[in-house]
Parts: C-alpha cells; sequence; structure tokens
C-alpha cells in the first residue's frame, strides 16, 4: 500500500514502508556575489531616488548641512543652522500657505510617514487581514506615499493582485485604531491603488454662521456651507433633485433655509421661484412671505400645489419639445425649486389614502421628467426606509445627516457609502457638535464627502424677510 508521506517539501515522494527514511537534499543554486552586490546596489540607489522624490525637503536640508559642514567647516554650518529657522519663521509670517504647501506639509507627511504609517504598517496589514502569511512569507499590500493638509493624511496604497475594494471598505475601524485615527475613508485613485483618508482633526467641529447672501443672482451651485477641507460647499439644485435624510435636530432646516438664502438674487431678479411645502407648519412658515402664494401646509393644498408644478412642468415640456434639451432660467420660464419639507408625513402618515396617491405621483412625476425643463425637487425627511419613500432613488443627490441606524446611510446614499466612510451614524446628537453635519453624495462621484451645512437663525431669516418679502412672482 502506497502511503504519502507529510510535509510541503516531500509531497511529490512515495514511500512502500511505514518506516521508510527519506533523505533528501533541497536544490541549491549558487549566485555569484558580483550579482548580489548588483541586486543590492540596484535596490539602493531606487530606494534614495524614491526617497528624494516623495520626500525632497526632509532629503534636502540635512544633506546641505552635511555638504556645507564638509566643504566651509563646523562654524558656517552652526551659523546655517540658526539661519535656517530663522529664514523659515520669517516665511511662515510673511506667507503662511506657500511655506505650508512648499515645507510645511512636506515636513509633516515625511514624519508622520516614518512614525506612524511605516512603523505599523505591517501589524496592523497582517492583523486587519488585509496582508497574507503563505508558506512562511508575509505578502503586503505596497505603502506608495503619504501626503499631508492641515487635517488629515491621505496615504496611497497599492493593493495585493486579487483585492478588492471591499476587502478594504469592510475593515475601515481596523485601519482607523491601527493608525491612531478617529476614522478612515476609502478612495479609489486608479486600478489597484486606493487612497485612505485618515483625520487628524474636525474641521467642522464648531457651528458655521449664516453665508451672506450673494451680491449677483445666480441659478448655479448656491453655497451653503463648508467642506471638510475648508472648501465651500456648493449645492446644484438646477438640473437635479436633492433628498435630505436625519433625524429630529440633525440640522435640515440649515439645508433648506441655507439654499433659500442663495437664492434670494435670483428670486427677486425673477430667474427663481420657490415653492413651499410644509405639512408641519414649524420650519418653512417662518419665512412665509418669501414664497407668496406658493406656500402650503395642509395635506389637500400641498397636493394640490404640486399638481399646479407637474402641470408647468407638462406645459414646459410641450413647448420645449424640439426645440432643446436643456433648462435655460429666465424670467418667463424661471427656474421651479419644489421645497418639500417633513415629506413623509405627506407620501406615508398620511391617514388620506387618496391625497398619498397623489402626492407621491407628483414627485415621482416631478424627480423623473422636472429636471430637463427647470423642475427641480428638494426633500427632507427623517426616516428613510422604502416603505416611507419608495421614490428615493429618483433623487440623484443625496445628503445624509445624522442617523439612527447604521444600515440607514445605505438607504440614504446608496449601497456601500458607509463602507466608504459615511459614517453617518456616529455624527454627535450634540446640537453645537453635530447639528448642520452630514455626507453628500453627487450623481457625478460614488464617494461621500463630509460637509456641514451653516445654521441660519431666527433672526437671520426675519432679516431675509423683511429685505426680500414679496419677491415671488
Amino acid at each position: 500500500m502506497f502511503r504519502k508521506l507529510p510535509g510541503d517539501e516531500a509531497r511529490n515522494l512515495v514511500s512502500t514502508t511505514p518506516d521508510t527514511a527519506v533523505v533528501f537534499r533541497p536544490a541549491v543554486v549558487r549566485t555569484p556575489a558580483i550579482v548580489t552586490i548588483v541586486i543590492w546596489l540596484s535596490r539602493l540607489v531606487a530606494g534614495l531616488v524614491r526617497l528624494i522624490v516623495r520626500h525632497p525637503v526632509a532629503v534636502v536640508v540635512p544633506v546641505t548641512f552635511g555638504v556645507i559642514w564638509t566643504v566651509c567647516g563646523w562654524r558656517l554650518a552652526l551659523v546655517m543652522t540658526g539661519f535656517v529657522p530663522s529664514a523659515g519663521l520669517s516665511w511662515l509670517l510673511l506667507d503662511r500657505a506657500s511655506f505650508l504647501r512648499l515645507v510645511g506639509w512636506p515636513l509633516l507627511a515625511w514624519w508622520r510617514l516614518v512614525a506612524v504609517y511605516r512603523r505599523h504598517w505591517q501589524p496592523v496589514m497582517v492583523v486587519s487581514g488585509l496582508g497574507r502569511h503563505i508558506r512562511g512569507r508575509d505578502y503586503l499590500p505596497r505603502l506608495v506615499r503619504v501626503e499631508c493638509d492641515g487635517w488629515a493624511d491621505r496615504v496611497s496604497v497599492k493593493m495585493l493582485n486579487g483585492q478588492a475594494v471591499t476587502d478594504w471598505a469592510d475593515r475601515i475601524e481596523h485601519l482607523a485604531h491601527g493608525f491612531g485615527a478617529a476614522s478612515c475613508r476609502v478612495a479609489v485613485a486608479r486600478a489597484g491603488r486606493l487612497v485612505l483618508t485618515f483625520p487628524r482633526r474636525d474641521p467642522l467641529a464648531d457651528p458655521l454662521p449664516a453665508v451672506p447672501i450673494p451680491d449677483v443672482s445666480s441659478v448655479g451651485p448656491v453655497e451653503i456651507g463648508r467642506c471638510e477641507d475648508g472648501t465651500p460647499l456648493r449645492l446644484k439644485v438646477h438640473g437635479t433633485h436633492v433628498l435630505i435624510a436625519g433625524a429630529t435636530g440633525a440640522g435640515k432646516g440649515s439645508y433648506l433655509w441655507s439654499t433659500i438664502r442663495g437664492l434670494l438674487p435670483a428670486m427677486r431678479a425673477g430667474l427663481v421661484q420657490v415653492w413651499a411645502l410644509d405639512p408641519k407648519r414649524m420650519e418653512l412658515s417662518f419665512g412665509r412671505a418669501l414664497f407668496g402664494a406658493r406656500y402650503a401646509a395642509d395635506p389637500k393644498e400641498c397636493a394640490d400645489l404640486l399638481d399646479e408644478a407637474v402641470s408647468v412642468m407638462q406645459q414646459r415640456a410641450d413647448r420645449f419639445a424640439g426645440l432643446k434639451r436643456s433648462h435655460t432660467p429666465t424670467v418667463d420660464d424661471p427656474f421651479v425649486l419644489v421645497l418639500v419639507d417633513e415629506v413623509a408625513f405627506l407620501t406615508a402618515y398620511q391617514p388620506d389614502k387618496q391625497l398619498r396617491q397623489r402626492i407621491t405621483a407628483a414627485l415621482a412625476t416631478l424627480t423623473t421628467q422636472g429636471r430637463a425643463v427647470g423642475v427641480g425637487v428638494m426633500a427632507a425627511l427623517q426616516d428613510p426606509r422604502k416603505e416611507v419613500m419608495n421614490i428615493r432613488n429618483l433623487f440623484p443627490d443625496k445628503i445624509a445627516l445624522r442617523l439612527d441606524e447604521s444600515e440607514q446611510v445605505d438607504m440614504v446614499l446608496g449601497d456601500g457609502a458607509r463602507d466608504r466612510g459615511a459614517l453617518a451614524d456616529h455624527i454627535s446628537p450634540v446640537p453645537e457638535l453635530g447639528a448642520g453635519v452630514g455626507y453628500v453624495r453627487l450623481e457625478t462621484s460614488p464617494d461621500p464627502l463630509r460637509v456641514r451645512a451653516a445654521y441660519v437663525s431666527d433672526a437671520d431669516i426675519r432679516a431675509m424677510v423683511a429685505e426680500f418679502a414679496g419677491v415671488s412672482r
């Protein structure tokens, strides 16, 4: 009876008796010393070139100091040691932005690479399951580059062959805690390359005052707050539909009122009409004078106003047919923005079944046909479940504020949004910390963006009403 011997090395050897001793000698290929030296030298040169390219500032400073010491002596080197920090401090005081861009952030990136990421890379990869240990050898994703700015580290990574983005997205908590960050977000740079974002601080921790009313009337993207990277948050409303979901007190009103605030000059110029549906009677009613006759609170009045919006949309479609495929706001054909606060009350909790059906049908018609003719919908709700809002997928752009459950994040932003770092269920319930903070997922990008809308106070709304009351035509 033939028996296979155990072990990987002897798996192809067969013995005829159980006690047969097999002695084998592994094949050894003798490499000439010159080949080994050339290989190591080439690796050394490649590593030095890579170090200089990725971290020029961290390399040039000590090399320059060493050259001055060798050529000119230690006295001049000591003088330069004192002169360089003084010159850097003067540069920092005179032009902080350029100093940080050219010197500060590259030096911080080098330090973070050495002290944090390269130091902990192997244990984090192995423990999180992103590395592989096969036959005594570790296979690890390659740490390519670290870049820093004022609030986060961006780590470029080359995945192992055969890995998928979901392998990393499923382990964002492992990566965040492994590298000492509060969170981690995963974005695809190109095939096989990822960018991991590790925030060092929260630039959205403080509430934002209301954005000043624009001086120029425009229907383009409206500035309503700030993005996590410090850039203004400009929300597109013309040519799209926006769904805002968040628990009670999450700050949905900040998005509604900031949008209205940014459109006021265009409303005065006759290029925009805002139609307000306020079944809760507590949010949009505060500025009712801004909407004129296009304000509704009673469910039947809301249904009538939506039917009127559908009628306007269909009339425009009949006139535009065969002439143009996109809408340009004019006084004769202004952009119509339909604001719906607490839309779930109209589509799910309304006891009158006929009204529910009318409202749902009108919203479905507007969200499927309104973009091309200049009719947009911005709807806010608390409960994003399908049975509450069964047309949520008809909104191209979505905003998730603080949510109660992790599953609700993907309900609002789409599958995989939470795995990519949209932790809307982790937003603080404290109004000063979390009100208005959310994640935006646009039609043009699968990656969620963390943002915060400016807070429009009651005094701001009163001032808007006092200045712009009656602008709606």
